[in-house]
């Protein structure tokens, strides 16, 4: 079968590996589409992993299936997280799977660009799930991003009326702004510089967007706001200076949701007079657990999110490389996804 294997940022090779053996309490999935995620694309964070088959924002359908697998059986359309928690260790019994140990050495084998997966037992008995009829593979494959940004919102703990200010406006920043209005924030500002990405969040339901690179931020968000400035601000690029910005725009008691990681060796200077006083909340918010999943495919399967609104770009997977670069480039695209015959 074929597997898009990344070495380095930018070299992305096209190779042939043998389809991967099952065990009895495993499946093989036919992969039918996977999305390339920002992360795919951070220098830093790949390198560490490399080389790897890249991508684990997949869907497709049961192609076999282990005989002591009850749950699924071939041709079953299907989501699959590339982590799963186990479920038992005092990190899953608080809710908090993403600290779980299974879940972070948990994986797909041997990548979400291949033709054919392998879904580890674990894999498939805590965080695979069945898509409905009116799901498609695209809407599939979205919903571990969806869960991302569904996570994000209730560790914040969003609630109507609120204002939320979303730094970074690429696809999860398109989602975050969607799902923000959809729980019921009265205000959404979404903030970037390409037209093309402020223009889509618009359509998306941002009341209000702001180019950083012409417009001073801080002061708009406050005429906006009436001075009160914003109850939660989700940064999404992982940089001191993205997360220095959130900063000024959160309100007192409100919060700064870090939405991605920042390279292990960046520093954060900080005050902690300013944020004992004006009781600044910092939440980050890492991946997404099988609870989130679930209300991800949930949202999708009810049309909240579409794939239609959100994918701008398709390849084939002897193409990985630009779709790979289109996103890098964080222009004028918004998901870009690899489609499977």
């Amino acid at each position: 079968m074929k597997v898009a294997k990344l070495y380095d940022f930018g070299d992305i090779r096209i190779e042939e590996v043998e389809i991967p053996t099952i065990s009895d309490d495993e499946i093989l999935v036919k992969v039918k589409a996977c999305g390339i995620c920002s992360s795919d694309t951070m220098k830093w964070y790949i390198r560490k992993k490399a080389p790897l088959v890249i991508g684990h924002e997949l869907s497709g359908i049961v192609f076999d299936a282990g005989k002591n697998v009850k749950d699924f059986k071939i041709g079953d359309k299907v989501f699959i997280h590339h982590h799963a928690p186990c479920m038992n260790c005092r990190y899953c019994q608080k809710g908090n799977y993403v600290m779980c140990e299974t879940w972070r050495k948990s994986k797909i084998i041997p990548g979400g660009i291949a033709e054919y997966v392998k879904v580890p037992e674990v894999n498939l008995k805590n965080d695979t799930l069945k898509l409905p009829d009116n799901v498609s593979f695209e809407d599939g494959a979205l919903v571990e991003p969806v869960a991302c940004s569904v996570k994000a919102f209730k560790k914040a703990m969003i609630k109507p009326g609120d204002y939320v200010a979303v730094l970074g406006l690429g696809f999860m920043g398109q989602v975050n702004v969607k799902l923000a209005k959809f729980y019921g924030a009265e205000i959404v500002i979404g903030i970037d510089k390409v037209k093309f990405r402020l223009d889509k969040a618009i359509e998306n339901g941002a009341d209000f967007t702001l180019n950083f690179e012409i417009e001073n931020v801080k002061e708009k968000v406050a005429q906006i706001t009436n001075q009160y400035m914003a109850d939660i601000v989700i940064v999404g690029p992982g940089t001191i200076e993205a997360i220095s910005s959130g900063f000024e725009l959160v309100t007192k008691g409100g919060k700064l949701v870090l939405f991605t990681p920042t390279p292990d060796d960046a520093k954060l200077e900080i005050k902690p007079f300013d944020i004992y006083f004006n009781e600044i909340s910092i939440i980050p918010s890492y991946s997404a657990g099988p609870d989130d999943t679930k209300e991800a495919l949930r949202l999708i399967s009810e049309g909240v999110i579409k794939a239609e609104n959100f994918v701008t770009h398709r390849f084939k997977i002897e193409n990985t490389l630009d779709a790979f670069m289109l996103t890098a480039n964080a222009g004028d695209s918004l998901k870009c996804m690899i489609i499977f015959d």
